[in-house]
């Protein structure tokens, strides 16, 4: 059920953000065209990604995006990360390197994805989404939710 809401909460803002852009689509036949391709073949997920399926090892792999604010990421953030808001991603793309996987972030995932949605259609393939954002990041146990998990499902002693 929270999923859904998220995903409602999602459709409507990008529909909302997007709308401007829909409303000239004669003019931005390219920007139409790549959104179309993209949502043809993107999966059910979305491209999201929870922490317990990031290894602790793993992390140090992706170019990990915090998509919040500055007084936000300043107070709390997961380390490592880079502060980039989500309406900056794509006039700031070429500081977002394409040769790793990036894992963009917000709050609770909701700007995050479309931070996220942004970069694919902007040609970045390796793009994942930080299910439940920072909030449920720390909540499953940070860089230790994998091995949090398998605790709980009785796999690691």
């Amino acid at each position: 059920m929270r999923f859904s809401r998220l995903m409602i909460h999602v459709t409507v803002i990008a529909a909302l953000t997007l709308a401007p852009m829909l409303a000239s689509a004669d003019e931005n036949n390219e920007v139409v065209k790549a959104m179309e391709e993209y949502l043809a073949f993107v999966d059910y997920g979305g491209g999201t990604i929870s922490a317990e399926q990031i290894p602790k090892d793993d992390w140090k792999r992706f170019y990990v995006i915090d998509a919040r604010d500055k007084v936000q990421f300043d107070k709390e953030h997961i380390p490592g990360a880079v502060n980039l808001e989500w309406r900056q991603v794509l006039e700031q793309r070429a500081s977002i390197p394409k040769d790793k996987p990036v894992l963009v972030y917000c709050n609770t995932g909701s700007l995050s994805a479309q931070a996220g949605f942004a970069l694919r259609v902007a040609g970045y393939e390796n793009v994942r989404i930080i299910q439940g954002g920072f909030a449920e990041w720390k909540t499953k146990g940070g860089f230790d939710a994998t091995a949090k998990a398998a605790r709980v499902r009785g796999e690691v002693k």
